[in-house]
């Protein structure tokens, strides 16, 4: 007999417990990603988020689960729904509270419904999305939600009959270019020199940069990429929910995965971008600065990570979601996908169509910027 049990936060369930039912080293769905946020205050029923982990035991052994959250508004998400809620509330209805399957703060597409490697997976995928959607019920909910889904959870989610949702990001590939000399010759003569151009700026400036493991660094240094982490934030009026105490966390629980650019005009530090990295791709995060420079915000978010990519040998850089300027710099749109459940049939069926034109546009819009590749050959 398998129970549902749903837990207030995630340290309720134990790490390996958890971590073995991941299918890959996504960072972002481990316990230490999830339990630090939870730990080190950057989550809260005032901020939107209130932990609400679905596990699925079989006596005591748990056998599958989900990140889960009960959402009072759409903040941290990156699956923008807010007129969905203002549909709501034209008619009388609440919207929020909903359910989120999803990681705060991070549009990374991975994993949502953890069930395993086994045979058995796809069924007890199955299982967790129905017992998300009675949980919904339960609670007398609008919806719920899974966001920046893998094709393993979007077919369990889609034969649930959840509504599909698509957008793009853009991402770079690696292609096995030796360095990142080779990386530039494969693009147009065009955007090769705009590159080189920008960090011959940053250069000129007297602002060296590098990438370092969240371990080399220092309890200054992590105050520093702090501030200027929080100053950014707070410069185009957005609010700085990660805390001083889960950025120092990231670099002792997880100091090789966690990587930070660091740019430096002599011994100042002036620039920062955080990262994090698994065994196939680097994805990045934040960034913040104190310095106005040309081509700063190139060099640490988007060619230190290039660069570190060719070096390690991984397969791709998620930058983090929109940002049509770095399709100049050598990243293409790819999918990401999620999925929502809309109790009531009436909204289900107005989402649905507005999705489907929604989605026809998408592709309009793909094949726009496909039109402006960088590449002097499109992958």
């Amino acid at each position: 007999m398998l129970q549902a049990r749903f837990h207030p936060r995630l340290d309720a369930i134990e790490a390996h417990a958890w971590d073995a039912l991941r299918p890959d080293d996504n960072p972002f769905v481990g316990h230490a990603f999830l339990a630090g946020l939870e730990r080190h205050g950057c989550l809260s029923p005032e901020y939107g988020w209130q932990p609400h982990h679905l596990g699925l035991y079989a006596g005591d052994t748990l056998v599958a689960a989900a990140p889960l959250y009960l959402k009072g508004n759409s903040h941290g998400e990156f699956v923008f729904d807010w007129n969905w809620a203002a549909a709501y509330e034209r008619h009388g209805l609440p919207y929020y509270p909903k359910l989120l399957v999803g990681v705060p703060y991070s549009p990374v597409t991975g994993p949502r419904l953890l069930a395993g490697t086994g045979g058995d997976a796809p069924a007890l995928r199955r299982v967790l999305a129905g017992l998300i959607e009675q949980e919904a019920g339960r609670l007398g909910l609008s919806s719920a939600h899974a966001n920046f889904a893998t094709a393993p959870d979007a077919q369990a989610l889609g034969e649930a009959g959840w509504l599909a949702r698509m957008d793009w990001q853009f991402h770079w590939e690696n292609r096995g270019w030796q360095d990142f000399d080779a990386f530039l010759a494969a693009l147009t003569a065009k955007k090769r020199k705009n590159i080189r151009h920008e960090r011959a700026q940053v250069a000129r400036a007297g602002i060296a940069c590098s990438l370092v493991p969240g371990g080399a660094l220092d309890a200054a240094t992590w105050r520093e990429v702090h501030r200027l982490y929080r100053q950014t934030f707070d410069a185009h009026g957005n609010f700085p929910a990660l805390t001083p105490a889960f950025f120092r966390y990231l670099g002792s629980a997880l100091p090789a995965q966690t990587l930070v650019a660091l740019c430096r005009r002599g011994d100042t530090l002036v620039a920062m971008a955080l990262f994090l990295r698994s065994s196939d791709t680097l994805y990045g995060r934040y960034w913040g600065a104190d310095a106005e420079v040309p081509g700063l915000h190139f060099e640490a978010c988007y060619y230190q990570g290039i660069a570190y990519c060719l070096r390690e040998g991984l397969a791709r850089f998620e930058p983090g979601a929109q940002g049509e300027h770095k399709v100049a710099r050598g990243f293409l749109p790819v999918a990401t996908h999620s999925f929502h459940h809309i109790a009531d049939a009436r909204f289900r069926d107005a989402i649905g169509a507005a999705l489907t034109r929604e989605t026809a546009l998408l592709h309009a819009y793909r094949d726009e910027v496909l039109a402006h590749s960088p590449y002097a050959a499109t992958p």
